[in-house]
Formats: structure tokens, sequence, C-alpha cells
């Protein structure tokens, strides 16, 4: 006998049905929370990518234990955008899971179909364009989302564009766009040449590293670790409240032998 004869194949059960119950006692307009209630989807969009990030920090540090907890409030985000939805008439959390399960089954038809095969970056392309086309897009840059960190979305960028043909034939045009860049950036005269000049110069760097089959975004999130964890050691050495008041040429001493460590 079916242990849940009343329930329907798309309502939530168990921990999940509970959190969806908290999220509507929280927006609930007699009895719910003030600061929930205030919340809209820009107010809480920040949070949505400040708890993303959180997660790729406990998966960085390994911290099992952590992950958890940063899932629960990455997840607590979808359960908040879904409520106010649901709230405004849109879609309820149920639709978000249904869209992302047919999403996956659909990019995925070797498994879940009867086309067979396996998938590789031609296809997984071909099903993205597919995609892309059915929603109405006009342009092979549509669909790169404006909130990525600049570095990522700039590759991205430079990945859609190189697919219609326009891209470097080799690392040599990249490289000496890097140079051109720099000169333009030393030449620039007011403050807003400067900032557009050096934009440019950040841009042609990511289409150098992309070249070369390097992840902008992840080379400086690892130079970031790197100068941090060499920072941090070289105030152990000389005491945090020394470290200031030591001349340059004793800091880079420092820094050597921090290298060299």
């Amino acid at each position: 006998m079916d242990a849940h004869p009343s329930q329907s194949p798309d309502a939530p059960t168990g921990a999940v049905a509970r959190l969806l119950a908290i999220m509507a006692r929280l927006r609930d307009p007699q009895s719910g929370c003030d600061w929930d209630l205030a919340q809209d989807f820009a107010s809480i969009a920040p949070y949505t990518i400040e708890e993303a990030y959180e997660v790729t920090d406990a998966i960085a540090r390994g911290d099992m234990a952590d992950l958890k907890d940063e899932l629960g409030d990455l997840l607590l985000q979808v359960v908040f955008h879904a409520r106010i939805a649901e709230e405004a008439g849109h879609f309820a959390f149920a639709d978000v899971a249904a869209a992302i399960s047919d999403k996956m089954e659909a990019r995925h038809p070797h498994i879940f179909g009867t086309e067979g095969g396996s998938m590789d970056s031609a296809r997984w392309e071909d099903l993205k364009a597919r995609e892309r086309a059915a929603k109405g897009t006009t342009s092979a840059l549509d669909g790169v989302a404006l909130a990525l960190p600049a570095l990522l979305r700039a590759q991205k960028l430079q990945q859609r564009a190189a697919r219609t043909g326009f891209d470097w034939p080799d690392p040599s045009g990249a490289e000496a766009k890097i140079a051109e860049e720099l000169a333009e950036l030393k030449a620039a005269g007011s403050d807003l040449e400067k900032f557009e000049e050096a934009g440019d110069l950040l841009f042609a760097v990511v289409n150098f590293l992309r070249a070369h089959g390097i992840s902008a975004e992840d080379a400086l999130r690892a130079a970031n670790a790197k100068f941090e964890r060499r920072f941090r050691a070289m105030e152990g050495l000389a005491g945090p409240e020394a470290f200031p008041k030591l001349s340059l040429e004793a800091q880079e001493e420092l820094w050597q032998r921090v290298k060299k460590a």
C-alpha cells in the first residue's frame, strides 16, 4: 500500500517540505518576520551570490561540516526566491525543481533518451545552442549572466565570440594585444581614459590566458591565496605590529625568505 496515498507525485516531502513551510511562515503577512517580508528578488540577490561563494570556499577548505551548512544556506536562497515568485503568481518551488529536471534530461539524451553515444564538448554546445534558439536569442552572446565575476564573464564572452570564428588564430595575437593595451593605458590622459584602457588591458589578459587554456578567474583566485599566505607568513616572522614599521627593503627581504620557504 502507498504510504502517502493522498500526496501528489510533485509534492515535496520530509526536510524540504519543512523548509518550505518555514519560509511560508516567515513570509506570512499577518504573523511573519518583518525583515523577511520586506525582501524582494533584488534585495536578496546579493545574499544568493554570497552563499554560492561560501559553498565554494568550504569546498576549497575541504570542510564537509561547513559545506553541509553552506549548501543549506544556498538552498534557503532558492526557497526564498521561489516563495516570492509564488506569492506573485509566477511559479513555485515545485516548478523550479521540475524545470531543472526537464533541462537535465534534455541535456543528457544519451542517458535519458534514445540517441545513445556519449557526451562531448561539441554535442554539449549543440544542445546549449538549441536551448538558446528556443528562447529566441538573437546574439551569440545572449545568456552570459551580467552578475558573473568580471573575469569569468570576460572569458565566457570571448568563448562565445570564438565559436563564431571571431578569435585570434594563435596566442601571439592575444599577446600582442596586451602590449598594445598596456601602451594605451600609459598614454591615457584623463581618468576616464585610464579607466577604459585598464578594462581593455584586463580583457586582453583574459583573452591571452584563454588561448592557453587557463581560467583567469581560477588563476587570480590562486594568486590571491598565494599572496595572502605569503603576506601572513611575513607578518608572522616580523610580528603583525612590527611589520608596518619595517623599511621596504626589510619587508622585501622577508618576502624573499617566505618565497624560499
